[in-house]
């Protein structure tokens, strides 16, 4: 199975760790119980209850190493790894959200795999890139992992590639700083060391002066205790590249740092001189606060050692408590990516700035808790896994910020006039049945199984899919199936956006245009296409589909304007962004995200269309459907309507007859056969009689379409409709 396509569907990575404060694995019972668990009180139950009788699973736990018996070179970083511990098959699902049934088979040993690894305690993998591919493959069909492949992808390249993508970015320095890190952890129950240290380094370093505590009327006084983050400030303020060499070195000292002092610290954002510490002074803080420091510190480096959730939520528990203290608020993911960062996101002014503008990110990422905080991080970790995406790592985010800002120089961190806003109710999770190419044939696809698997092959590459073919041949039916598809439900409502094409659609209504509001002036209004790429850029791993019909009827190069470039599969790109005909701003631009998937129908026998453009069709793969009144029509039909096989039979060759009577006519020809959506009753529809259902069929629907077709030659349509209903008198 190797070099083979991975069966579309639904696997599933869980954990097996109950409890958020002392996680006890759960791995023996559920294997010898024949079961899995959701372990907590609190969440996952809709994902529970979607998961599918037949759905393969398996047990998984995600850790990180940096010893030596790793298949390739870590260079001094931590690797992510994600060890599996037995695959199954589910056999049952109660739908109470908490237990399901599974046929396991534990593996004779752990397979442990690196790099791409799940975030969550259920992680529902579908194949719909090499990565997910090759990740199912290995979990459930003993495939090797290719780790060459994966750590030279960008999104890992910068840390164990053999090439660096971007020679001109050094991050040498994040290795030092995740060991003093860890380090320093050692020393939250020897704070009096830290101070005592703290002290020597003073008198070395003038800068260092500031750090004094100050009592309720703003008198000085020798500090009494310290923060992590404080300690990591005093290297991570204005001063020279050699001065905070030293001082780093000096920490170093104390804490048997084996790492060398960096000498360049590209991409670290810097604390503000005038604002450098992580706790209020000694009149104004409370007797919790320093601690809750260390509590935030601790849970982040764990965090970032393991992505089971009950790491993360304990995580964001301490992240909410420490960023409400007096003059923390962001100032604290500056300090969370100095300890870890290559896995935590800095949210000084220039990386919002740049998330925002240039990465399209909606400035609700930036809620206050630490929820909102982890939501984001998942969303980026997403997002630097598509090759397509700017940036692929934390520290390449923060540098590009600062260069995208200033140039090349300092980067600082200045106060701000306003706090972000909060984000409180965060929007839940509703049950979504999973939707897979098997669904699109049991809901009357007559297309094999095989060759839908190929559309979606096609679209995922070149991203932009037309359907093509004669009227009736239900164009518009698969390409809403194939987007359920392709987003992996038919449940989520917002990833899917349907409209259509007319002679006087226009770049206004479909990408933004000026509309009159209810106060009677013009407003910039989003058109379809923008909402899309809003939805798209917030959700990066949910595929979004806008599904366009009648695709050829507009002027389809009109209508998508400069987004005609965008919409290639090779420049979906920030780095690719263009400014619109209507910008809100002068620096806005856009790009099209590559989660966002084109579909459009174009029927193929009206004669009022034009050629469509050939910049255009290049942008597009193009599927030719058929009518297909064949064998899987007669089953569906007999098995959903009750059809005997005798009347199909008729039907079918009288249907064909027909359509070649059609192809053969030198006026019309193939691309004005009828489709199968003719002589094919709704699923949803009760057919008493299928004489009469055929019958009216024929009087309101086929002979006027003859009638059009040879408006010229009545006698035709007159033959031609009396031998379609011969046998049916």
């Amino acid at each position: 199975m190797a070099d083979a396509s991975v069966p579309e569907g639904q696997y599933w990575f869980v954990g097996s760790y109950y409890s958020d404060r002392e996680p006890q694995d759960q791995t023996e019972r559920f294997i010898a119980e024949g079961i899995w668990e959701n372990g907590f009180e609190d969440r996952y139950f809709d994902t529970v209850k979607s998961m599918k009788v037949g759905d393969r699973i398996a047990i998984k736990t995600s850790y990180v190493r940096k010893d030596a018996g790793l298949p390739f070179d870590a260079r001094g970083h931590a690797v992510p790894v994600m060890a599996i511990w037995a695959t199954g098959t589910i056999v049952a699902n109660p739908g109470d959200g908490r237990r399901i049934a599974v046929d396991w088979t534990r593996l004779p040993h752990p397979r442990e795999w690196y790099l791409h690894t799940g975030r969550h305690t259920i992680w529902k993998v579908t194949p719909s890139n090499w990565m997910r591919e090759s990740l199912i493959r290995f979990a459930f069909w003993d495939g090797d992992q290719d780790t060459e492949r994966f750590r030279n992808d960008p999104a890992w390249a910068k840390r164990f590639g053999d090439i660096d993508p971007k020679p001109e970015q050094h991050f040498e320095w994040a290795a030092f700083y995740a060991e003093t890190a860890t380090a320093l952890l050692a020393y939250r129950d020897r704070r009096d060391e830290l101070l005592a240290h703290l002290a020597v380094l003073q008198e070395r370093h003038e800068e260092l002066s500031f750090l004094v505590d100050r009592d309720r009327r703003d008198n000085p006084m020798p500090l009494k205790d310290i923060c992590p983050f404080t300690v990591m400030g005093t290297f991570n303020r204005g001063a020279t590249p050699a001065k905070r060499t030293e001082i780093a070195a000096g920490w170093a000292e104390l804490l048997g740092v084996q790492t060398p002092a960096p000498t360049s610290f590209d991409g670290i954002p810097l604390l503000n001189n005038q604002n450098s510490w992580f706790f209020p002074t000694a009149g104004t803080r409370h007797k919790d606060d320093i601690d809750s420091l260390w509590d935030v510190f601790e849970a982040a480096l764990a965090a970032a050692d393991s992505s089971e959730d009950y790491g993360r939520l304990r995580f964001a528990e301490a992240y909410s408590r420490a960023r409400d203290i007096y003059r923390v608020g962001t100032k604290l993911t500056m300090g969370l990516f100095w300890i870890r960062p290559w896995n935590f996101v800095p949210l000084d002014g220039r990386s919002r700035q740049y998330l925002k503008t240039e990465l399209m990110l909606d400035q609700d990422f930036f809620a206050a808790d630490g929820i909102a905080y982890v939501q984001l991080l998942d969303t980026l970790v997403y997002k630097f896994e598509d090759p397509q995406f700017a940036v692929h790592s934390f520290p390449e985010l923060s540098w590009t910020a600062y260069l995208e800002r200033d140039g090349r120089g300092a980067h600082t961190e200045k106060a701000e006039a306003t706090e972000i806003e909060d984000d409180d109710d965060p929007t839940p999770v509703s049950p979504q049945a999973s939707y897979t190419v098997r669904d699109i044939v049991t809901d009357g696809c007559f297309v094999p199984e095989q060759a839908l698997n190929g559309y979606l092959a096609r679209w995922r590459s070149k991203k932009n899919l037309i359907l093509q073919g004669p009227p009736g041949t239900g164009k518009t039916w698969l390409a809403r199936r194939l987007a359920y598809a392709l987003i992996g439900t038919r449940d989520n409502k917002s990833a899917l956006r349907a409209t259509q094409f007319h002679p006087n659609s226009s770049y206004e209504d479909f990408v933004r245009g000026w509309r009159p509001g209810s106060d009677g002036r013009l407003t910039l209004v989003d058109g379809p296409f923008l909402e899309m790429v809003e939805r798209a850029n917030a959700n990066p791993d949910v595929p979004h589909v806008v599904l366009i019909e009648e695709i050829n009827r507009g002027n389809p190069v009109q209508v998508f304007g400069e987004l005609l470039t965008l919409i290639e599969a090779g420049k979906r790109s920030p780095r690719e962004s263009l400014q619109l005909a209507y910008p809100r701003s002068g620096s806005e631009s856009v790009h099209v995200p590559s989660n966002l998937y084109i579909i459009g129908t174009m029927n193929l026998a009206d004669r009022s269309l034009a050629i469509m453009d050939l910049a255009f069709r290049r942008r597009f793969a193009f599927v030719s459907l058929e009518p297909n009144v064949n064998d899987a029509w007669e089953d569906w039909m007999a098995k959903r309507h009750n059809v005997p096989a005798s009347d199909l039979e008729l039907v079918r060759t009288r249907f064909e007859a027909l359509n070649d009577r059609i192809a053969e006519d030198p006026s019309l020809g193939g691309e004005f056969r009828l489709g199968h959506s003719f002589v094919t009753p709704p699923a949803e529809e009760h057919v008493a009689s299928f004489h009469d259902w055929f019958r009216g069929v024929v009087d309101t629907e086929i002979v006027p379409t003859l009638e059009e077709y040879w408006f010229d030659d009545a006698a035709k349509a007159s033959a031609a409709t009396e031998a379609l209903l011969e046998g049916f008198e």
